[in-house]
This record gives structure tokens, C-alpha cells and sequence, in this order.
């Protein structure tokens, strides 16, 4: 029977981020399919020694207990589990290399090791520069240690074709849901009507330019809510606090939400999708918003563009994007255009069947 353990998230079910989703995809669809699937799940703020085994839906479960939380806690987490994933037989995905340094550990076992490079971690704003230091170098051992590397994006593997040779890169994107209807209900709650807001879905850092985003939007009265999702703290993050002092009274700030029917529902019935991700390759979020039909206004880069396609709007600086948000404000033909040709972007290469296939066929390849 084929056998896959996957290294590098907090486990499943999914309740962090994309690579956690994909993971629960894709381990779903391998167990439907007769693989035997196995992950390894952190388990944060529990003192004990001992792992332990659970079953979800048919995926095997190992549990790693760690003391920390945090980026210690998860640094100590997949150190424990790529040592004990020692012990464990079959093929090894490993979703990131931010540790990549612990999977020589696999090398040296003569382990099968793929993994997904992600994106380039070390261009980040927000890192210090050790931060930096760690994740370049760690890419670097992700290049060495990986039997076989997967890039998302065609950027990531022309950038990792500067790290190991181009047979060594698969590019395999990420996959999104099809979405065509979501609960009415849920935007109501939050007081929201259809085509009467947009929305940001990220992470508050500065390369996901929601400060140049929130500027713009606030500049005038638009009679237009800007819906922002993510965690805030004014009194103890300089940058969250530079993007709330901008906000006008039209910027709704939400939260956190992690319920996937709520961010479903608040994107599905947006008039656009505004995604500033200045630095990566495939990003969840903004195939998630084409899966949905939202119309796009994205940061001008070669990584956005090549998901988003020529329907998107994009922008380079804050006059660009009250350009572009100010012509899609007021022509209805030019949105249902957009969100046309969104619906059309993701159907023809970010479908979660088509792209897990394509994860099926490489690991056959390396059983």
C-alpha cells in the first residue's frame, strides 16, 4: 500500500493557513484513493515527553506535544517530528523548508523527502535580519536535502533553477475551491450588502501593502465599505497601529476570522477582492478569490499576474490604486467582466482535482 507522511504544518484539520489546507486536501483525496496518509501535529503548551497516535477521516494522526509556543514552539516541534518521522516508512512530504535543516536527518536515513519550497521567505519586510539569515540558509538545505523540490508558481522554480538544476523542479500551483453560492445570511450579520463593500484578506505586514490600500480607499468619502480581516493591535505593533490611524470611518475592521464559511460568504459577495501581496508565489487567498468570482485589484508584480491574469486590475502605488479602485467603483460592465474572467483563470489551473492529481502522479513517481 502506498504510504505518505507530511512534515511542516501544525497538522489537521486545517485551522492555520494554506498549507494546512492544502494538507487536509490533499490527504483526504490520497486516502479516498487508498493511500495510507499519516501527518504530524503540534500540539503547543503541554508538558510531556510522549507523542501519541489519533485517527481523523481516515488520515493517521501523530500527535508532538511542545513546552513553547510561538516560532520557538514550532521550531521545536518540527525538529521532534522530523526525528521521530525516523521510525516511520514510505515517502515524506515536507511543506516549507523554514527547518529544512532538521530533514538531513531523512537525507541521512535515505528517506524520500519532496518538498514544497513555498515562497522566498528571506525577501520579507517584517524579518530581522537573522530571521533572514535562518530562512536563506534554510532554503539552501532545502535544496540539498529534498530528493525532488515542488514549486508553486513558475517564478519560485526560476528562482530555485538558480539554487539545483531544472529536473529537479516540478511547478504544481495551489488549488482553490469552486465556489458559486454562500450564505447571504452571514454578511448580513456583520450589516454588509452584496457589491457594497470590497474586501482585504491578509496577514497585517508591509509587504501585503493594506497601509498604501487603506490610504488610498480613505482619501474620500467613497460610499463603499473597505471590509479588512486579520488580527490588529494598535498598542503593540507600530504598523497596525499607522494602518488603523488611516482608516477612515468606511474601513470595517473584522478580525480574525478562521470559520472558512464566514471568509467564504464575505469574499463571495465583495465587489472586489483587493490583494497588495507584494512577495511570493501562489497565494491561497488570491486563488480562493477566483474560485469565487471576485473581480481582482492586485499589487502590479510578476507573481500576481500570473495568477490573476489579464482580467485583474493591478496597481503599483497608492494613486494607482484609487485609479483602479475608482473605475471599478463606477462601471458595472467592467466588473462583471473581471469577475468573468477571474471564474475563468481558475477554472483553466487552480481546480483542487486537477492539482492534487498532479501531487498524486509525482509521488507515484518517487514510491
Amino acid at each position: 500500500m502506498s504510504h505518505l507522511n507530511i512534515l511542516g504544518i501544525r497538522g489537521v484539520p486545517a485551522m492555520h493557513g494554506g498549507f494546512e489546507t492544502f494538507a487536509e486536501r490533499l490527504s483526504l483525496y490520497l486516502v479516498g484513493r487508498g493511500w495510507t496518509v499519516t501527518v504530524y501535529c503540534q500540539e503547543n503548551g503541554i508538558e510531556s515527553d510522549k507523542s501519541w497516535t489519533s485517527e481523523w477521516r481516515g488520515i493517521q494522526r501523530i500527535h508532538i506535544p511542545v513546552k513553547s509556543t510561538g516560532a520557538l514552539g514550532t521550531v521545536v516541534f518540527d525538529f521532534l517530528a522530523a526525528r521521530h518521522a525516523l521510525t516511520q516508512p514510505g515517502l515524506f512530504l515536507t511543506l516549507g523548508y523554514n527547518t529544512a535543516i532538521f530533514n538531513v536527518l531523512q537525507r541521512a536515513k535515505g528517506q524520500v523527502n519532496l518538498f514544497n519550497m513555498d515562497g522566498i521567505e528571506w525577501r520579507r519586510e517584517k524579518w530581522s535580519l537573522v530571521a533572514k539569515a535562518w530562512f536563506w540558509l534554510n532554503e539552501r538545505f532545502g535544496c540539498w536535502v529534498g530528493n525532488h523540490l515542488i514549486a508553486d508558481h513558475p517564478e519560485i522554480k526560476a528562482h530555485l533553477q538558480t539554487r539545483v538544476s531544472a529536473s529537479k523542479i516540478t511547478m504544481i500551483p495551489y488549488g482553490g475551491e469552486n465556489v458559486i453560492e454562500a450564505d447571504r445570511e452571514i454578511i448580513a450579520s456583520y450589516g454588509l450588502i452584496q457589491n457594497q463593500y470590497s474586501i482585504v484578506i491578509a496577514r497585517p505586514e508591509p509587504e501585503n501593502s493594506i497601509l498604501e490600500m487603506v490610504r488610498a480607499f480613505s482619501r474620500k468619502r467613497r460610499n463603499h465599505s473597505l471590509v479588512i480581516l486579520g488580527a490588529y493591535d494598535k498598542s503593540a505593533n507600530q504598523y497596525h497601529k499607522k494602518i488603523l490611524d488611516a482608516a477612515s470611518d468606511e474601513v470595517l475592521f473584522l478580525g480574525a476570522i478562521y470559520d472558512s464559511q464566514v471568509v467564504q460568504a464575505l469574499r463571495f459577495y465583495s465587489r472586489c477582492y483587493l490583494h497588495g501581496h507584494k512577495v511570493g508565489g501562489t497565494n491561497p487567498s488570491l486563488v480562493e478569490a477566483l474560485g469565487a468570482g471576485c473581480a481582482v485589484i492586485a499589487h502590479d508584480n510578476k507573481f500576481n499576474r500570473w495568477v490573476a491574469g489579464e482580467s485583474a486590475e493591478y496597481f503599483k502605488d497608492e494613486d494607482g490604486f484609487s485609479n483602479s479602485f475608482d473605475k471599478i467603483l463606477s462601471d458595472n460592465a467592467l466588473l462583471e467582466k473581471m469577475k468573468l474572467g477571474s471564474k475563468s483563470m481558475f477554472m483553466d489551473k487552480f481546480t483542487w482535482n486537477d492539482i492534487l492529481g498532479q501531487y498524486e502522479k509525482l509521488l507515484c513517481k518517487w514510491l
